[in-house]
């Protein structure tokens, strides 16, 4: 067994440092979220089971962490898009994995060089740093918060999230990652679509293609995927398995409803908010998906409420422009899915609820107002 450092700093060249020197001394380690207030500090270490924290002053030993197993060299939470954050134990075996299918499946002729820019306390944000870490990338730190002149002066990869793409100019790079949301339904030719998740060590699948190792599969509509970056177990208990098409119980339900056609994947949403109303059933991602595309929407999510006659009744939460887009809300959802996507209730509301690395938090929207 082997202590659990959480490394309590900025994102920046002091926290690439801190995770250099743990990585060298295998001390496992996990990446606190400094946004957070001081109570929700204390639950997030409590989660991690965090047994000391090293910030720029030094190291404070705590007195109720739990010790992992020497194989673990990362424990993180999950977004808790779903729920409460759940910790999960990364391998080191998993961690180079995930650097190395990136790197091998990114390169050109020349190191990398990323732009860390995402938190990294989620998974998208801190594999950027593991990559310069396990590999000859590099990491450049300046203009983060300017992609555009960050390019400029050289940086080639960066990984962003819906609203970062939506907000900045992206162009001058060679490949850039995208992940955390569903993607928009046009994007630049060098952005690449990811899906993956804590689990599973970052994306690992890009543009729908898995990456070389990965398998994935639909059993009974539900994603599966075996791959040599899946993470070990959580803190809380095993990793769970299912039964795959294979006829071997080492495929990892994920949570996500998909299908895999000719070695396509198409992800569709989390089973768990599927919505059914009046006997149809609608993805709230593919209604989001549509909805996005009006003009005077500058963000969208869609979820339901109990209904005694629909069973669940559609719920558009829209951030507008200042217009009322009523009648172009229920005109798009009939006209690009059916007439039972259409809301029964719009809401006007001024943010939608997400997580720090852009996830809709879909629990909490039916009592957003």
């Amino acid at each position: 067994m082997t202590s659990l450092l959480a490394l309590d700093y900025e994102l920046g060249p002091d926290l690439e440092r801190a995770i250099r020197e743990a990585i060298e001394a295998s001390l496992a380690f996990c990446v606190l979220d400094r946004r957070t207030s001081p109570r929700r500090r204390l639950k997030e270490l409590e989660r991690l089971g965090a047994t000391a924290v090293r910030d720029i002053d030094g190291m404070t030993e705590l007195a109720n962490g739990t010790p992992v197993d020497d194989e673990i060299g990362l424990v993180m939470l999950t977004s808790g898009s779903s729920g409460e954050p759940k910790a999960v134990e990364l391998s080191w075996t998993a961690l180079r994995a995930s650097a190395a299918l990136t790197q091998s499946t990114l390169r050109g002729d020349d190191a990398p060089i990323w732009v860390p820019c995402l938190p990294a306390c989620h998974i998208g944000g801190l594999a950027v740093i593991l990559r310069a870490v396990f590999s000859d990338a590099s990491l450049w730190w300046d203009d983060r918060d300017d992609l555009e002149s960050a390019a400029a002066h050289g940086a080639t990869h960066v990984s962003v999230v819906r609203a970062q793409l939506a907000r900045q100019d992206v162009s001058g790079f060679h490949s850039v990652l995208l992940g955390g949301a569903r993607p928009p339904s046009a994007v630049p030719e060098n952005v690449i679509a990811t899906w993956g998740m804590t689990e599973t060590g970052s994306g690992v699948v890009y543009d729908g293609t898995p990456l070389p190792g990965v398998d994935v599969a639909s059993v009974d509509g539900q994603l599966c995927v075996r791959t040599p970056t899946l993470f070990r177990s959580y803190r809380s208990g095993p990793c769970p398995t299912i039964l795959g098409p294979d006829g071997r119980d080492d495929w990892f339900p994920t949570g996500d409803a998909g299908d895999v056609t000719n070695g396509i994947v198409a992800v569709r949403g989390r089973l768990g908010f599927l919505i059914n109303t009046g006997g149809e059933k609608l993805w709230p991602e593919e209604l989001e998906t549509a909805l996005a595309t009006i003009e005077g929407v500058r963000d969208v999510a869609v979820t339901s409420v109990n209904d005694p006659e629909w069973g669940q009744r559609v719920v558009a939460l829209i951030v507008s422009d200042g217009s009322r887009l009523d009648e172009s809300v229920r005109a798009v959802a009939e006209e690009r899915i059916g007439p039972w996507a259409k809301p029964k209730e719009i809401r006007y509301v001024v943010a939608i609820p997400r997580t720090g690395n852009g996830k809709i938090r879909r629990g909490d929207l039916p009592h957003v107002f």
